[in-house]
Order: structure tokens, then C-alpha cells, then sequence
């Protein structure tokens, strides 16, 4: 079976040369695009036929390949034949680069040569480009005719240059095939549930289907679900893997577990791609790309850069990315991009397959079954898809905009009057909701007014930010722009799905699109590979997480248990707390007597959790006043990297001392810490967790009331809740680890909640007075002859 090239992946990566040029953010967006290919192709004449395939296969390296791709329209007629390539975008024709215009062509040059197989009795062929300028629609049309001798030879130039970089990837190919079928398990043995995870992913990957999986802490979620992708790689049943996941700690735990298995002998590609902003070299800040020396030249560095990172680099890492692009000159950013083409195993983002605005398009064009996804963490898709999916604007800006404008010498008048159109459009929106008396107005109808203000707007400063200088207030116009373009750019996907919200407090006015339900748009991005496994500590209840992440229709679900010895950890719910919002303050003595019943029977650190910032602050002060010789430390609303670590540093081992932390549910200590062994001895969550009450979460409510009637558990109970058994889970991290989980809510003993409890859980206990929590807790550390009397 040949294998697939596209026609433009083979002439970009062949004829790419001189600088690297950025986009600058216009408004052609693919969906636009499409929409004016379609509205040319029904202009032209009866015998036109538009999105023809062609394809032509070749022999390279001692394997078959198909050249395949779609020409725009073909017309034969007359006795001649011609093909017309559509190009859209926001440059001007005369600003487009020589070697953006060979692109162009080489494109179209290889249809011209494919239909001239096809098709003897024509010794030339017409190639017509039509070039339309988006924000002016101005279309420019240009024609060259070629021969038959003529295209053949460029196609056999293309497919000499691209012969090699096939050989290399078909020898790195091969060598990692032979390095993966002896590979064994990089442990002694497997732990419980891992060899049936591992089975049941291997499975999912042979009959191409999407698997979700909830596998509690300790099942070593990462290895197994690697170590199985990669064996079906070395049997050719996938060729590409992307590990996406939400946090830059998981993407090291994939790096490491990558390592592992080539101490065992594994020799693939793999590659670990970093944000723009935070690989970028320091000295490229501010620069313009015409005057960057890691972009000026790019493409003529490239190809010699790739070969000399592929034959000597395995594990592609940012300092390994960052070294070689200062060896030859290139922008690390980019050149990681490039070089992911060549790689068996991307870890990045989530972003880069979900995000419509940063998806990888050199991978997510189109279908492609050799890819697949093994997706992490996924109970934080959720929130982040239907952030994605959702953009606000706000007038917030404009003023100090339209000063700064008027206080440059020149270049500023056709600026500035495009701002205030932008502010009159917003000041028109605030008069029509003080005609309706509202500052708050919540409407499914598509803000199409402001949506045409802003659409001109932003073809104004994709023209006007061209080659100007980057000042402070030249960043600052970019900055609104790109949440204009965002805002415009988003609208695209606005379907029954969305809401619109306009809030005006005071002079502000903002207008926002919500996507309450994004499930559509992940189903859709996920079917561009042949199938994917979505897999995290915390999936209940499993149909939910199926419904939001677009797996309800087509997806199996995988619950494994805990592979820890249950009496390990004791779960400890007290009915004697009420909870809800207006009986906190009554039972604040009860809770803080709790939380110190916790840790009195036994020296060591401890975790507690509270809803908010508000509520942790004020059950803090009550507690140390109370208990001023207890060592409390306490998360802050904004902690940078180091003070996060200084945090964690607190918990050492083998203490003999009590430490307290104090910190918010859903916040950076409630998931993805580590605190093995004593390390981490007791959890307490204060409350249910619920989100609080908002115009959005009540969006969402209103939702899913009409989807499903569950709109109070998908908007508050179940977010929630997972909030909380992520919070719970900091504690048992390992076979050796013991502890007590301390819930402080009424609530936490109804139905409602019980349903929700994983397996491991399920031995539960009810406690109904601080006297019999004492005993509990004292009992759990007696039985382990741990205890210690104050």
C-alpha cells in the first residue's frame, strides 16, 4: 500500500526559501477562505469542474508513494486544458514575496503535471493563479502555459530533492521499528490495573476508536498508555503520537517515561514543543521579523539544521531545541515546528490539536489516520475548550488608544478615526441597553454590528502595523487588535452553542461570546486522527465527561480501581458541618475544631482546602487564633514559580513537627504536586466545592437544563466535585503512602454526592459529632501504632 504525500507538502518543504515571515493576523480564516473558493467555482463555466483529485504515484527510496492533492478547478474544453489555483489572504498582490509566489505555482506545476499524465493528448497546459485580496476583494488574475517536457522535469527536480529526507525518515523509521519489538516493560513487573490499561489502549489503537479512562493515582497512567502507543507503532499501525496534556509538569513526566523506555533499548523521535513566548530567544523581543537574524535567511539554514538535529538528537527537548537553533541561526520556535515533522512522538499543549486560532495546521488540516492522541488530565479540557472556543472585547483602552494617537507627530489620523468608530460602536451597544434599563444582557443573537466595525478595524491595522516600528504604543494598538481578531476570528464557530453576554459597568462596555458546549468542535478535531484515549486520576461520573468532551455518540469508557491497599486511607465525612452559604458562619467553630482533631493525634504535615481565597483567609485567622502553636502556611492569589516551590519545600519528611497548609480547591496545589510518603499525612476539604454563583455558570446551567435537565450538576455540582477528589487525591500517591481524608460538608454523606465517590472510596464513614471523630482518627493511627497523645 503506497503511502500518501500531499502536493503541497512536498513543494513547501522542497522550495521554501529566504526569510522567515511571520502572519500578521489578518482576517482570511480557513472557513473564509472556503467560502470565497466556493463562490468563484459557481462562476465559472458549465464544463469547469472545481476540487478535482489528482494523484500520482512514485517510486522513492524502494517504496511506493501517492502525490496526491486537490486542484482548485479544471476546464477542459476546446482542445485545451486548464488548471486555476484560488489563493486567498490579506496581502496585497504586489507585497506577496518571490518565494511565496513560487509556492504558489510549484503547487499548481504539479497538478499541471499530473493532468498532463493523465491525459496524452495535451502537450501543455494552462496554469492560472486567481489571487484574491480579502479585505479589499480585489482579485488579481494571472496565466502561464507550460509544456509537457517542462513540467516533467520540475516534478522529477522536486521529487530527486524530496527523495532524501524520505530515505533519512525511512532509515530513522526502520530503526526505530527494530528498537521497539524486543522493547520490554521498563519496570520488573506491572503494578494492579496496568497491564489492563496498557491492553485496553493497545486495543483502542488497533480498532481505531477513542477510549476514555479513569485510572486513580498510583496506576501509573503515563507508562501505560505510552508503552502500548509505541508497540503499535513498531507494527506500523500508527506513525505519529501527540501526548497533549494541560500542565508543563505532565509533558516531563511523558519526557521521562520516553527516557525509561530507551534505557530499555527504544530508539524513536521525540519532541517536546514550547509556547512562542517562552522559547523565543531574549534578544529576538521586539524585533521586527525583517530585522531578526533568526528569521532573516530562515529557510536557507533549515534543511542543514534539521539533518544535523535528526542524526544526532533522539529526545527533542527545549534546551536541545534552543541549542541547535542557536548553532544554525534559527528561531527556536519555528524550527521546533519544522522539525516535529520528522518526529514519532509530539508532547505539547492541548492547544496545538483544540485551540481554532494555534492549532498545528502542518499536521490538522486534514484527516490523517497514522496520527493518534493519548490526551491527559483531561478532566481540565473542560474549562479550557470553552475557553477556546469563547472571546470578549471591550472598549477598555480606547481612550488612552486615541491619546497616545494624538500625541504622535504623524501617521495617526486614519488611526485614530478607526478607533473612534470602534468606541462609537460600543457606545451604541451601551444606549440600546439603557433604553432596555439593563446593564447585563444575555442574547443567543450573533453581535453582527460590532462584528462588521470590527472586521474593518482589524483590516485597517493589518495593513497599518506593517513595518512599524515596535514602540510602546505600537504594541499597545497590537494588543487591542488581536483581541478584535480574536473576538471576529471566534465568531466563525458561533452556532445554537453560544451565547452572547454584554455587561456596561459604568463607561465599560464588554461584549462576550460564550461557547457553553464545545463538544462538537473536540469530536471534530479528535476525528483527525484514527483515534485517541482521553485518560485521568478523576472521570466521574465517566457519561458526563463523555457528553462535554465529545464522546457520548463514539467512545468506550475504562474505570480501573486504586492499586493501593484501601485501609491505607480513611475517608472521614462530617454531618454535624452545615456548609451552605448562609450556615458557614454558625459552624465555623465546628470546623475549626475539626480541622485541628485532624492533626493533633498525630505530628505531621497536612492539606486543607477551602472554596475561596475569602474563606480560607478567614477559617485561618479563627484557626491560629485557637491554636497559635501550629505552623500554618497559605497559598496566594498569585505565586510565581519559586514561591510555589518554596510552598512545597514546607512538607519534609520525616518531621516531627505539625505543618498546616492552607489552599484553594481548583487552585495550583489542589492537582499536580507530588508529596510522597510522610511527606503529605492528612487532607481536609472544607465544603463541596461548588463554583460560585455567576451570570455563566447560570448560562450553563440554563444549558444543559435544556440539553439533558441536568443543568445544576453540569454547571456546579459535577465541576465541583472534581475539584475536590483532585484536592483528595494529593494525598496516596504510592503503595507506602498513609493518611485521612477529612470532608467537611453535610452534603458530602447525601445521595447526591455519594454517587459520585470512586470505588476506592466506597468505605466511607459518616461521623455525626466532633467526640466521634476524635476516636476515628485516633483509632486509624492506634491501629498503625502511630499515634501521639498532646
Amino acid at each position: 500500500m503506497a503511502t500518501k504525500i500531499g502536493i503541497r507538502t512536498l513543494v513547501e518543504f522542497v522550495l521554501r526559501s529566504g526569510d522567515l515571515v511571520e502572519s500578521k493576523g489578518g482576517q482570511n480564516t480557513a472557513l473564509m477562505g472556503a467560502k470565497i473558493h466556493r463562490r468563484i467555482q459557481g462562476t465559472r463555466s458549465e464544463n469547469y469542474e472545481s476540487e478535482v483529485y489528482l494523484k500520482k504515484t512514485v517510486t522513492m527510496n524502494g517504496q511506493d508513494y501517492d502525490v496526491s492533492g486537490r486542484a482548485d478547478g479544471i476546464l477542459i474544453e476546446d482542445g485545451q486544458a486548464m488548471i486555476e489555483e484560488i489563493k486567498t489572504s490579506d496581502q496585497k498582490f504586489a507585497d506577496i514575496s518571490d518565494n511565496t509566489m513560487e509556492l504558489y505555482w510549484g503547487q499548481v506545476k504539479v497538478y499541471g503535471h499530473i493532468l498532463l499524465e493523465d491525459h496524452p493528448e495535451f502537450d501543455e497546459v494552462t496554469l492560472e493563479l486567481t489571487y484574491i485580496q480579502v479585505d479589499e476583494e480585489k482579485t488579481t488574475q494571472v496565466e502561464k502555459t507550460f509544456s509537457r517536457e517542462e513540467l516533467a522535469k520540475f516534478f522529477e527536480k522536486l521529487i530527486t530533492e524530496y527523495e532524501f529526507w524520505l530515505k533519512l525518515r525511512a532509515d530513522m523509521r526502520k530503526t526505530r521499528n527494530d528498537s521497539i519489538v524486543p522493547m520490554p516493560f521498563p519496570f520488573p513487573e506491572f503494578r494492579t490495573g496496568q497491564h489492563e490499561l496498557a491492553a485496553a489502549v493497545y486495543k483502542t489503537i488497533c480498532l481505531k476508536k477513542r477510549l476514555f479512562v479513569e485510572a486513580p493515582t498510583g496506576t501509573g497512567k503515563t507508562i501505560s498508555t505510552l508503552f502500548p502507543a509505541v508497540k503499535a507503532m513498531g507494527e506500523d499501525r500508527i506513525e505519529r503520537l501527540f501526548y497533549l496534556t494541560a500542565k508543563q509538569s505532565t509533558r516531563h513526566v511523558a519526557e521521562e517515561a520516553i527516557e525509561l523506555m530507551s534505557e530499555k533499548g527504544l530508539k524513536l523521535k521525540s519532541i517536546t514543543l514550547t509556547a512562542k513566548e517562552q522559547i523565543r530567544f531574549p534578544e529576538e523581543k521586539d524585533l521586527l521579523p525583517e530585522k531578526n537574524p533568526y528569521m532573516i535567511g530562515y529557510y536557507d539554514r533549515l534543511k542543514p539544521a534539521l539533518k544535523d538535529i535528526l542524526v544526532h538528537e533522539n529526545s527533542i527537548t527545549r534546551p536541545v531545541i534552543e541549542r541547535y537553533a542557536k548553532k544554525h541561526t534559527l528561531d527556536p520556535f519555528e524550527f521546533s515546528l519544522d522539525t516535529s515533522l520528522f518526529c514519532d512522538v509530539i508532547i505539547c499543549d492541548y492547544n496545538y490539536l483544540f485551540d481554532p486560532l494555534v492549532y498545528l495546521q502542518r499536521f490538522f488540516t486534514e484527516k490523517d489516520d497514522d496520527n493518534f492522541f493519548l490526551i491527559d488530565e483531561v478532566h481540565n479540557l473542560v474549562s479550557r475548550s470553552r475557553d477556546m472556543y469563547s472571546a470578549e472585547v471591550t472598549n477598555v483602552g480606547i481612550d488612552e488608544l486615541l491619546k497616545q494617537a494624538s500625541a504622535q507627530k504623524k501617521g495617526t489620523k486614519r488611526l485614530q478615526t478607526q478607533l473612534k468608530k470602534v468606541d462609537k460602536a460600543f457606545s451604541d451597544i451601551k444606549v440600546t441597553l439603557e433604553i432596555l434599563h439593563k446593564t447585563d444582557l444575555v442574547t443567543a443573537d450573533v453581535p453582527k454590528d460590532l462584528i462588521k466595525i470590527l472586521n474593518k478595524f482589524n483590516e485597517f491595522i493589518t495593513d497599518w502595523l506593517k513595518d512599524r516600528e515596535q514602540t510602546d504604543f505600537v504594541k499597545a494598538v497590537r494588543d487591542y487588535f488581536f483581541a478584535c481578531l480574536q473576538f471576529v476570528k471566534i465568531n466563525g464557530f458561533y452556532d445554537d452553542t453560544y451565547q452572547t453576554r454584554i455587561v456596561v459597568d459604568g463607561d465599560k462596555v464588554s461584549v462576550k461570546q460564550i461557547c457553553l458546549d464545545p463538544s462538537y468542535f473536540l469530536d471534530q478535531s479528535m476525528k483527525l486522527g484514527s483515534g485517541a484515549v482521553l485518560f485521568s486520576a478523576t472521570l466521574s461520573p465517566m457519561d458526563y465527561y463523555q457528553n462535554v468532551l465529545g464522546g457520548i455518540d463514539n467512545s468506550l469508557a475504562y474505570q480501573l480501581p486504586s492499586p493501593f491497599p484501601a485501609n491505607n486511607q480513611e475517608i472521614l465525612v462530617t454531618q454535624f458541618i452545615q456548609m451552605t452559604y448562609y450556615q458557614r458562619e454558625s459552624n465555623e467553630p465546628y470546623i475549626v475544631a475539626s480541622l485541628y482533631d485532624l492533626i493533633k493525634a498525630k505530628h505531621g504535615n497536612y492539606l486543607f482546602f477551602f472554596p475561596s481565597y475569602g474563606y480560607l483567609r478567614q477559617i485561618r485567622t479563627a484557626f491560629e487564633k485557637e491554636h497559635p502553636e501550629v505552623e500554618t502556611i497559605a497559598q496566594e492569589s498569585a505565586m510565581d514559580a519559586q514561591a510555589r516551590q518554596d510552598f512545597l519545600d514546607k512538607f519534609q519528611k520525616d518531621t516531627d513537627q505539625t505543618l498546616v497548609g492552607f489552599a484553594v480547591l481548583g487552585g495550583i496545589f489542589s492537582e499536580g504536586i507530588d508529596l510522597r510518603g510522610d511527606r503529605l499525612i492528612g487532607v481536609a476539604v472544607v465544603s463541596v466545592g461548588l463554583p460560585g454563583l455567576s451570570a455563566e455558570n447560570n448560562l450553563l446551567k440554563e444549558y444543559y437544563d435544556n440539553e439533558n435537565g441536568q443543568g445544576f450538576a453540569y454547571a456546579y455540582q459535577l465541576p465541583g466535585m472534581n475539584n475536590v477528589l483532585q484536592a483528595a487525591g494529593r494525598l496516596i500517591r504510592s503503595a507506602q503512602d498513609v493518611g485521612i481524608i477529612l470532608l467537611l460538608d453535610q452534603r458530602f454523606a447525601s445521595q447526591r454526592y455519594v454517587q459520585l465517590f470512586p470505588q476506592h472510596w466506597h468505605g466511607f464513614k459518616r461521623i455525626s459529632s466532633l467526640k466521634r471523630l476524635n476516636e476515628e482518627i485516633n483509632n486509624f493511627w492506634k491501629n498503625r501504632g502511630e499515634s501521639h497523645e498532646d
